[in-house]
Formats: C-alpha cells, sequence, structure tokens
C-alpha cells in the first residue's frame, strides 16, 4: 500500500510518526548520549570495588552490569526484532558524529575508507584488543575502547560528510555485525518503484517533493532491505514511495541474499562471529589455554627465558591491575591474542570447507552460491553472539546469589532455534539454486556438519569446559 494511501497501517502510521516526531528522537538520542557519557568516565575514574561490593551500591560494578550485561546482548537481540532502531533512534556515537558533521569540513569521503573489508577488520581488531585490556572487566578499559570509538567516530564526523553518519557506515566496529543482523528483521522501509516513478510528475502529496537527509548514506530509491537502513523515520512518507512495512524474515537472506553477499560478508560470520568472537569468549574458561600456558611457562624456565613472564606490561596494552591480583605477563597477553586467532583461523576454515561441499552440491561451483548459503548461519552466529556476552550477565548475577537454575535451558533452546532458523534459511537459499530435491539435501547434510561444527564450541564453552 502506498504510504501516501487514505488508509495506512498501523505500522505505516508508526513510522510517519517517527518521521513527525525526529525532535523528540533527536532529544532521545541525547538523554542516551549523556548517559553513555557518565557510564565510561565516572566509574573510570573511581577506586575500583572491592570484594564488599554489590550491583545495587557500586557504580563500577552497575556500570558493568549495563554494558556488558544488559546493554550490548540487547542491542543485538533489537536488531533481529527492530531491525537498525538502535542505530537511528538510540546510539550515542551515531548521534555524536552527525552532531559534529553539521560544524565540520565536509571533505569528501575517502576511497580507503570506502573498502568493503572495514567492518571485518574493525570487528577483529576491537574484539582482540578487548580482550587484551580485559574491557568486560575494567572501566579504564572501557573508556578507552568504547571511549576510543566515540572519539573517532567524532573526528570523522568532522572531517568527512555534512550532516551525515560516514563513521557509522564505513569504520564502526559493529556495523558488520548490526548489518547482517538486520537481514533477519520482520519489517522495513519498503521503497514502492511505482509510487517514486509517479512523483516526478505529481510530485509529494500533490506538492514539490521536499528533500531529506539521510544519514547513513542509504541510495533510497534501490534501498530493498533493512541492512543498511538505520531506521529512523525520517524517509517515511518521502515522494509518497516510502513506508514502514511487515516482511518474511527470511526474505532480505533468501530472495536478496544473491545480489547483497559478498565475500567480506562472509568472512566477518565464518571467521568473524564464529571465529574470533568464539576464541574470545572461549580462552577465559579454556582448559586447554590454562594446560598451554602451564607447559610454555614452564619451557621458558627451564630454558632460563624470563622475561616473557614479567608482568610490567602497561594496562592500555594488557591488563594491569595488581590490586585485584589481575596481572597479564607478555606471555599471558601473547597466549590470549594467539588463542583467538588460532581459534578463529580452525573454526572459520572449518566451516568454509563445509560450506564450500554444501555450495558445489548443488551444481556446477559459483563462489556467489557459497557466500549467499552463508549467510543462513546469521541465527546461529548472533545468538553465539548473545550467549557469550550474556555470559557476563550470568557471572555477575551468580556473584549477587541470584538463583540461575534456569540458565542451561535457556541456553539449549536458543541454540536449538538458532539452529532451526539457520537450517530453514538454508533449505531456502538451496532451493535457488537446485531444482531437484537430491542435490538440496546433500547439501544440507554439509550444511548441518557446519551447524554441528558450531554448536561444538559452545558445548565446549558451557559445557565440556566446566566438566573438567
Amino acid at each position: 500500500m502506498p504510504t501516501g494511501s487514505a488508509n495506512p497501517s498501523r505500522l505505516q502510521q508508526a513510522g510517519q510518526w517517527m518521521q513527525r516526531h525526529g525532535s523528540t528522537i533527536r532529544m532521545i538520542q541525547w538523554v542516551v548520549v549523556a548517559v553513555y557519557a557518565f557510564l565510561i568516565i565516572v566509574p573510570a575514574v573511581m577506586p575500583l570495588p572491592d570484594g564488599s561490593a554489590h550491583l545495587w551500591n557500586n557504580l563500577t560494578l552497575a556500570a558493568q552490569f549495563v554494558f556488558w550485561g544488559i546493554w550490548w546482548p540487547f542491542v543485538l537481540l533489537s536488531m533481529v526484532m527492530l531491525g537498525r532502531v538502535w542505530c537511528g533512534v538510540l546510539c550515542p556515537e551515531g548521534a555524536l558524529t552527525e552532531f559534529a558533521s553539521r560544524f565540520g569540513r565536509g571533505w569528501a569521503i575517502p576511497r580507503w575508507m570506502r573498502w568493503g573489508g572495514w567492518p571485518f577488520v574493525a570487528f577483529g581488531l576491537t574484539t582482540i584488543y578487548g580482550q587484551m585490556v580485559s574491557v568486560y572487566q575494567y572501566p579504564k578499559a572501557v573508556l578507552l575502547v568504547l571511549g576510543g570509538s566515540t572519539v573517532g567516530a567524532m573526528i570523522v564526523g568532522v572531517l568527512y560528510g555534512r550532516e551525515k553518519r560516514v563513521w557509522c557506515k564505513y569504520l564502526c566496529p559493529v556495523n558488520g555485525v548490526f548489518l547482517l543482523l538486520a537481514r533477519l528483521a520482520p519489517f522495513h522501509f519498503k521503497v514502492s518503484e511505482d509510487a517514486w516513478r509517479r512523483s516526478y510528475k505529481q510530485g509529494e502529496h500533490g506538492h514539490r517533493v521536499i528533500p531529506i537527509n539521510c544519514a547513513p548514506l542509504v541510495p533510497l530509491r534501490n534501498m530493498r532491505g533493512a541492512a543498511d537502513c538505520h531506521m529512523c523515520g525520517r524517509c517515511s512518507g518521502h515522494r509518497d514511495a516510502i513506508g514502514l512495512s511487515w516482511r518474511s524474515p527470511s526474505e532480505e537472506v533468501v530472495k536478496l541474499g544473491d545480489k547483497a553477499a559478498n565475500p567480506w560478508d562472509t568472512a566477518l560470520i565464518l571467521y568473524g562471529l564464529l571465529g574470533i568472537a568464539i576464541g574470545a569468549f572461549h580462552w577465559t574458561v579454556s582448559t586447554w589455554f590454562v594446560d598451554l600456558k602451564q607447559y610454555l611457562a614452564g619451557w621458558l624456565i627451564d630454558h632460563n627465558i624470563l622475561w616473557p613472564l614479567d608482568t610490567n606490561a602497561p594496562w592500555f596494552l594488557f591488563t594491569h591491575y595488581p590490586e585485584q591480583n589481575d596481572v597479564f605477563s607478555w606471555l599471558d597477553g601473547s597466549m590470549v591474542v594467539g588463542y583467538i586467532l588460532v581459534t578463529g583461523l580452525v573454526y572459520g576454515t572449518a566451516l568454509l570447507a563445509l560450506l564450500a561441499a554444501g555450495a558445489r552440491s548443488l551444481g556446477t561451483w559459483d563462489a556467489k552460491r557459497l557466500h549467499h548459503l552463508t549467510l543462513s548461519l546469521i541465527p546461529i552466529a548472533g545468538v553465539g553472539v548473545f550467549l557469550g556476552l550474556s555470559a557476563t550477565t550470568v557471572s555477575l548475577l551468580r556473584a549477587e546469589q541470584v538463583p540461575l537454575w534456569w540458565v542451561p535451558g535457556l541456553r539449549l533452546g536458543l541454540l536449538a532455534l538458532a539452529n532451526l532458523a539457520s537450517a530453514w534459511l538454508a533449505w531456502g537459499v538451496m532451493k535457488r539454486y537446485a531444482a531437484t530435491f537430491g542435490h538440496r539435501l546433500l547439501s544440507m547434510v554439509w550444511f548441518i556438519a557446519a551447524l554441528a561444527v558450531v554448536d561444538s564450541a559452545w558445548y565446549l564453552m558451557f559445557w565440556g569446559f566446566t566438566r573438567n
């Protein structure tokens, strides 16, 4: 139904409300900016909590719970449920980079910034560095990682674009993750090609078309999904052709994925979300990590090579909090980086091989089929990161003696649901390339093997390592 219809749907009305109340949304953004600044700055200048501190009486623990226990896990969940509403309505970095760009130099966006690999590289580097400085545990590390990202967003805003979110489009460390997860959202701002063409003659509501500012630099006429859209509502009703609309959660992966899939998305899913991220969550509970570290430490001592055991690295390079009995030696920090990278390489390559076999089973080899099929792993990748981040939630609640008997069942349920969702998407993708049931079934066998590899990682983290 065109947005200019006399009887718009309730969903279209919601989008139109967002368009009319842009000033309210901007006010909400500044409230979030204030809360965000308070939570990353104030705890960083306060003493670290002692053993008697609790979530309800210590700001540092409260901020840790807000950021890593609630904020980030449920931001990821919101991408699947609501699309990128977080980006367009609530994100402090988005608001600040757009604000800064109003008064900036307005330089053209350089070619190097448009490189398609930044989402994968930025996610990988941020994830690894966060583990090097224990970003989930210490407020100074939070200020360094999150605050540094925010400062970077503002600098980019000052230098490039004019009232645009250039940082969000190209350099935000989680833009690639959000872009993938939003493809599963059950609604999006839909563009009517017929209404758009009609507006060239009839205008908008019978009047001249009023230009709008799409801050995330989305080419509105060609917008086909929710991946790039920040769901800010500014374009609702534009040319009587754009309106908030329901859709199948599989649409953007199954129907549009063949055109949108690319090697960098494949790298982010396989080597990022299902590789590096798993390594970052694993090492803290891995008995393999502990055994290898003890072996290497013994070998170094036996050979009188002692400098790797020194604990003089600065806190902004490796974790260094003697008062908390938490200090990384050069060996510890190097092993964290190495463990994450090796885990990412092993899981990513294993999954790539299995998916390549699945894509080949659909017919003659075509890399496009591989990249398209890989998009089917978005549900299991997203749930995995959610479970990994929520492990911090569980740890903080356990310290407060909150009953957690329900957690294992919830984890199993989420993993089962994610496996089914990924298999459902994969079957839809396979139908696009193989007409015969036999070819699709063979491809699905390889895909199920890939799901089993992913599941093995979460089995080890939540059940395997803890039993040793």
